[in-house]
């Protein structure tokens, strides 16, 4: 079963997300609600798949993209966007992440692309 971190400041959207992911037959590792806890529970549970809100206060999802892919090019990242995010998807994308999925959260549309990530 894969793991995933799930990063978002909003506890409501990580709640969906671990229901949706739950359901899906993942097992999630972790939460974290900035991008400098993301860095750090990436390194402490090493999971094969993290998803990262853009928008976060401290270090944004991009910022925390950068270091977690510096520490381990082979991090799995996939970004959650709100509408109107695309120019932050596209530095996302060239900076290492695998997909994106926007808010708000299908549940199909979240397991479609992590299936297509870490299949």
């Amino acid at each position: 079963m894969a793991s995933v971190l799930i990063v978002d400041d909003a506890a409501f959207m990580r709640m969906m997300l671990k229901d949706i992911l739950t359901k899906g037959g993942y097992e999630v590792a972790g939460e974290a609600a900035d991008g400098n806890e993301a860095v750090a529970k990436y390194a402490e549970l090493k999971p094969d798949l993290v998803t990262l809100d853009i928008t976060m206060p401290n270090k944004d999802g991009i910022q925390a993209l950068k270091e977690i892919k510096a520490a381990d090019p082979n991090a799995v990242c996939v970004m959650c966007s709100a509408m109107g995010q695309q120019s932050m998807v596209i530095e996302a994308i060239q900076s290492g992440a695998k997909d994106f999925i926007v808010k708000p959260f299908q549940a199909d549309r979240v397991i479609e692309s992590i299936k297509k990530v870490i299949g």
